[in-house]
């Protein structure tokens, strides 16, 4: 039989990140990765909290639950959010979902429709931009600079295309740059789109694994006329496994977003949801975190110093004060893929910068690398391992 698959879908490529995992040869040490580090996950406290679960509550545990997610952890992130970031004003509304992945496709379902326009940061989480790209929207890119957005392209961008929905940014530790918005251009983000009337979609995966410089404020907490959706998880600083996000809204966002969870899977975990929120209130789930900014700090030093002492000097790379991950740029004229495929052979995994693109099309002379995943050994061999491998395909 021959299938005839939705538009939706039809031209949408896998992830290339999902793609290389799953070539999970244990002979290449994975670079390209962007999990957190096993190490970071609180295996005991999370082991005597579900025994406890089972003990106790496993009748509500193994029920269903509501959609908003479970009211405890609910409240619980609402008075984090309020008391440490000043968010969580009387006009928004917080919703569990599975993971932030799910945060970003209910705004675009309740928010988007095909063919309107979403502006995002360029390059972009590549999730993000297929989920855009699933709901039929026209992507339009602005480039990144070390501080966060170009201001002159974003402003552009609003002014020549006059149904712009939403636009997309992680201002924190940006995913696949390392980098960081300044708090000046978070504001000039802000003001632009009260200017235009878009809304801004928050995405804050890594902002509290920030283990150099001072903390900047979220863009939600200078939101005064309610059009920032700010998206958080737990798969950073609790377990990816567990898929537990969390969504802050405004509060008629947040209703039509809950009804679009309804028609995509009822409610999140709730076994995961009610560990969480035991976690919480149990154990100093600040020292936790905490004990994770310092266990980065100490990975990405590894890998800058094995960068500075083996990569060619005509290598760019960025260097991130938070987050899980650094953006190497090659001379312009290098095959980046023919360079990628060069590494595995090698014995070392990178993403391309490509996959991360806007326009899927738009050649790249970046990769991208993770170094909370692998060993601190492996981060170390892996990186000498790409320092040598860039000198002799550079030299070529």
């Amino acid at each position: 039989m021959e299938y005839r698959f939705a538009d939706r879908i039809n031209n949408l490529k896998p992830s290339a990140i999902r793609e290389i995992l799953k070539n999970n040869d244990p002979n290449v040490i994975p670079l390209a990765a962007g999990n957190p580090a096993v190490e970071s996950f609180p295996i005991e406290e999370m082991r005597e909290i579900a025994n406890h679960i089972f003990d106790t509550k496993a009748g509500e545990a193994f029920q269903y639950g509501i959609t908003e997610g479970y009211t405890p952890l609910r409240e619980q992130l609402k008075a984090r959010l309020r008391d440490r970031f000043g968010m969580n004003g009387e006009n928004d509304d917080l919703l569990i979902v599975s993971g932030a992945q799910q945060a970003i496709d209910l705004a675009t379902k309740v928010l988007c429709n095909e063919g309107d326009v979403m502006i995002s940061e360029n390059p972009a989480f590549i999730g993000a931009l297929n989920t855009f790209r699933s709901y039929g929207v026209i992507l339009k890119g602005v480039n990144v600079e070390e501080d966060g957005m170009n201001i002159e392209e974003l402003e552009k961008a609003l002014k020549e295309n006059k149904n712009v929905k939403m636009i997309y940014t992680i201002p924190s530790f940006q995913n696949p740059l390392g980098t960081c918005t300044s708090l000046e251009k978070r504001k000039a983000i802000y003001d632009l789109c009260v200017k235009y009337g878009v809304i801004i979609l928050e995405d804050n995966p890594y902002g509290e694994l920030r283990f150099d410089g001072e903390d900047i404020p979220t863009i939600k907490s200078m939101d005064t006329e309610g059009i920032v959706i700010y998206c958080g998880s737990m798969s950073k600083v609790m377990s990816a496994g567990i898929r537990i996000g969390f969504v802050l809204a405004p509060k008629a966002i947040a209703a039509k977003m809950t009804v679009g969870k309804q028609a995509s899977d009822v409610h999140t975990n709730l076994f995961f949801q009610m560990l969480v929120s035991e976690y919480m209130e149990k154990y100093d789930y600040d020292g936790h975190i905490e004990s994770i900014r310092k266990l980065y700090k100490h990975k990405s030093g590894l890998m800058l110093s094995a960068i500075r002492e083996t990569f060619p000097k005509e290598v760019k790379y960025t260097v991130p004060e938070g987050g899980l991950f650094l953006w190497c740029t090659l001379p312009d004229g290098a095959d980046m893929l023919g360079f990628v495929q060069y590494c595995k052979e090698k014995g070392v995994s990178v993403v391309p910068g490509v996959a991360f693109n806007v326009e899927e099309n738009t050649p790249s002379q970046c990769f991208r690398l993770n170094y909370s995943t692998p060993s601190d050994e492996k981060v170390v061999e892996g990186t000498k391992i790409l320092g040598k491998a860039l000198q002799e395909y550079l030299s070529r």
